[in-house]
């Protein structure tokens, strides 16, 4: 057994600061992979990763966040497991979730999240985007240095899904006070069951509830009124919680998300001065190099599926019960579909088909909302921030250079980025 082979993907520090080399081992034994620890299989291969994500028929999403922590709560036993996951899966954590719902339940809780994600809206909630990225930047664009994630990132992904979902004026900062300031102990990918089991919606569900509650009540011509007015596609009204977790999802997964995708796009501006100079000469680069930063540094590193029933995957038998885990960080690496996939390379051409927002029924909805965040922040950012550049006070001088990633293996992304700039 090598040194990678006995790592535990799940707890090993040093495979949060680098998990490619790992991932790469793992693929070269077969892209449908045991790991020892866990009894996870591990999908590292792009084209096994597609087999699992559209196969709903074979493999429930019910694990998708928790994988094998805790586990599920009752033995699983005999060939087909569908109605044990059906009797069970709301005891596992955050089982009232759009990602870990399963067809048609799924089908019909995320129809109702895209009545909310129109172009309409999505183009309303862009043009807020730009005013909102020069007022963030406002607040230390003239001090010539920054913590991104904090000053910036955090707070900017937060209050784009603050005026998509309508939330007014008047309560943002509530927001921004409450959000930003939560727990991490209790983030997504912590193997802490305890953690896991405190609810880290608490703070939307109440807010969003009152919300819906008083517009069914008191209808008014803004988009909250919308969320507490859609219907299910059957015209059905759907019960409070069920909007009310439409909107928290859309909160919690996506600003989180987001945030990892800016840290890392200006991680690699600030750390490369010739990519920042030719983006910043030829912004017709920008949407290809936020795809690439999504396919090399997938803000997501993997998703947990469950088998229902006997599968196979990449020619690999798996047995009903078995715990999967798509390594979408490894997936967007596999050479067999980019072709020296360690080099970012804003001119790749098929950069877009990376997996970093999934692919199937469960394909991230808030994807053209990232993506749209991402472009209107760097163009923002490169009119008016110059010679940006990682600090050394913070990370180290060059050659010697130290960034720590947050510690979860779910989540892909710095922890904190210091940068020093000119305005200009």
């Amino acid at each position: 057994m090598t040194d990678l082979e006995s790592q535990d993907f799940f707890t090993d520090k040093d495979l949060v600061a680098n998990p490619y080399e790992y991932f790469d081992h793992l693929r070269s034994q077969c892209p449908v992979h045991p790991e020892p620890h866990h009894n996870v299989m591990m999908i590292t291969g792009y084209g096994e990763a597609i087999e699992v994500y559209n196969n709903t028929d074979g493999f429930s999403a019910c694990n998708s966040v928790t994988g094998p922590f805790p586990g599920f709560p009752v033995p699983l036993e005999g060939d087909d497991i569908s109605d044990l996951i059906a009797e069970h899966r709301d005891k596992l954590p955050m089982s009232d979730q759009l990602p870990t719902m399963d067809p048609p339940t799924h089908t019909d809780h995320r129809a109702l999240l895209m009545r909310l994600i129109t172009p309409k809206r999505l183009s309303e909630n862009e043009e807020f985007m730009w005013h909102l990225a020069d007022r963030q930047l406002d607040t230390f664009i003239e001090q010539g240095q920054c913590e991104f994630i904090r000053d910036f990132a955090q707070p900017f992904a937060l209050l784009v899904v603050a005026d998509l979902l309508g939330v007014p004026d008047d309560d943002r900062d509530h927001f921004t006070e409450n959000l930003l300031h939560r727990p991490k102990e209790h983030g997504i990918g912590s193997t802490d069951e305890h953690a896991m089991a405190h609810n880290p919606l608490e703070f939307l569900y109440g807010q969003f509830t009152a919300y819906i509650e008083d517009r069914r009540a008191n209808p008014r011509d803004d988009v909250l009124t919308g969320l507490a007015s859609a219907t299910f596609p059957d015209g059905s009204t759907p019960e409070v919680i069920d909007a009310v977790r439409i909107a928290a999802n859309l909160f919690a997964a996506g600003t989180e998300t987001t945030v990892r995708l800016l840290s890392t796009m200006l991680y690699f501006v600030a750390t490369d001065p010739d990519l920042q100079e030719r983006l910043r000469n030829d912004r017709s680069l920008v949407s290809n190099f936020v795809e690439e930063s999504l396919r090399i540094e997938s803000p997501i590193k993997g998703d947990f599926r469950l088998t229902r029933r006997p599968v196979t995957v990449g020619g690999v038998d798996l047995g009903a019960g078995t715990t999967v885990m798509v390594l979408n960080g490894a997936a967007n690496r596999d050479p067999g579909q980019f072709p020296d996939p360690h080099t970012l390379d804003i001119e790749r051409d098929n950069a877009r088909t990376h997996l970093a927002f999934g692919r199937g029924v469960h394909t991230c909805p808030g994807a053209p909302l990232a993506r749209a965040e991402a472009r209107v922040s760097l163009n923002r950012i490169l009119d008016r921030m110059a010679d940006i550049r990682t600090s050394e006070s913070v990370h180290g001088p060059p050659g010697d250079r130290r960034f720590t990633y947050v510690p979860t293996h779910i989540l892909r992304g710095l922890a904190y980025l210091g940068l020093e700039f000119h305005g200009q």
